[in-house]
């Protein structure tokens, strides 16, 4: 069986393209034609109708497991994060996250596990479309959160001094994300349809078979949904980042040539910070480039050489790498929440108002004596304090 027929009889993936490996089925072939899509597919005689398996079987008990497990953790980081009545700018882009994540767990993974269970879709083509439009929406829209958070970090570290105009450039960045969440998803609408085989049974699928008339047109489609979701993220955030750790050592190296008795403290703290920076920096993006990865990478193979993957890839791996990829929803609140101060205080019980105000007055009292005397000793510590607290 080719793999465009064998796309349209599995479950579709979390993206706008078919399943990467594109699960071959696992039943006798049963011939059948088509009743919606290319008329004349000769290959219809050859197709096999998926059953489930013991592969998917597993899929759906890790990816439920995984639902409870990310709503737990989210809830939890929302819970402390709301837990405040005034909100600073990094604690609105942590529920920002939070909320990109939590469309993941409540829509994705359901979704996939109720379709791995019926194996065909019987929910409708209305459901089909809407469905697979809010499927890649989440996907979207916890990328690009995470861009912003990146950018907002990087701000934070190159331009300490300017944390005033952080509340409203932040407001302006996530409404940017959103929209362009809901925008890159709305062409989902339009090319996934139900599809149904009416010989010798009715078996029906949420597919985009037919949606493009050449091949060339769905991998460009595919590859710009991969630079969007995956690659162009992927770099935005290694560029901050990496632009963070030399600001930080540039300022480290000013201070250390400094002989000034105020700057003691500083050359304690700098190396705090870069730490703080470091640690935070590697796990935001090996999370990243660790859960999806693999993922696409079987989906670029797929994508350009849909043949030659048909019997190479088991079952077992494809399963493994989509639940992998979902993982990402529950690290993103340890490594965004228990990383920060304030929030990792909310989860312990502590809800009041006591610590945001010790860390911003932290931030006034201790840079401004060093101020007096040394305006380089000021700017490294109030990047020390905003890398911590923020």
């Amino acid at each position: 069986m080719n793999a465009t027929l064998s796309a349209l009889l599995t479950p579709a993936s979390v993206f706008s393209p078919p399943p990467p490996p594109g699960l071959p089925p696992t039943s006798a072939p049963i011939p059948g034609p088509v009743s919606s899509g290319p008329p004349g597919d000769a290959s219809a005689a050859d197709l096999q109708l998926p059953t489930f398996s013991t592969a998917a079987l597993v899929r759906v008990v890790l990816t439920s497991i995984l639902c409870a497990a990310s709503t737990l953790c989210n809830v939890g980081v929302l819970w402390a994060a709301s837990g405040h009545k005034r909100s600073s700018h990094v604690r609105v882009l942590i529920l920002h996250l939070t909320a990109a994540d939590l469309l993941v767990t409540l829509i994705v993974m359901p979704v996939d596990a109720a379709w791995n269970v019926t194996v065909q879709w019987l929910a409708g083509d209305a459901a089909c479309r809407l469905l697979m439009f809010l499927k890649l929406q989440a996907m979207y829209s916890c990328a690009f959160v995470t861009v912003v958070i990146s950018l907002d970090r990087q701000s934070a570290i190159l331009n300490p001094l300017g944390f005033s105009e952080a509340r409203r450039r932040n407001r302006a960045m996530l409404s940017v994300a959103w929209s362009m969440s809901l925008l890159l998803s709305a062409p989902q609408i339009f090319i996934f349809h139900s599809v149904t085989i009416t010989h010798p049974q009715n078996f029906t699928q949420c597919t985009t078979r037919g949606s493009f008339q050449t091949h060339g047109q769905e991998t460009a489609y595919n590859m710009l949904t991969f630079c969007c979701l995956f690659l162009l993220p992927l770099v935005i955030m290694i560029t901050c980042y990496s632009r963070i750790l030399l600001q930080i050592s540039r300022r480290m190296r000013k201070a250390s040539s400094c002989n000034e008795a105020p700057l003691r403290c500083s050359r304690d703290n700098i190396p705090r910070a870069r730490m703080r920076t470091l640690k935070m920096s590697l796990v935001i993006v090996l999370c990243f480039i660790v859960c999806w990865t693999p993922y696409y990478l079987l989906g670029l193979w797929y994508w350009f050489f849909p043949d030659h993957i048909e019997g190479k890839v088991s079952h077992s791996l494809t399963h493994i790498l989509f639940i992998f990829g979902l993982f990402n929803a529950c690290l993103d609140p340890i490594v965004y929440g228990l990383f920060t101060v304030r929030l990792r205080k909310g989860l312990r019980g502590s809800r009041g108002n006591a610590a945001p105000v010790v860390a911003s007055e932290h931030c006034r009292v201790a840079a401004v004596e060093p101020a007096r005397k040394s305006p380089v000793a000021a700017d490294v510590m109030c990047s020390f304090v905003f890398t911590c607290y923020q």
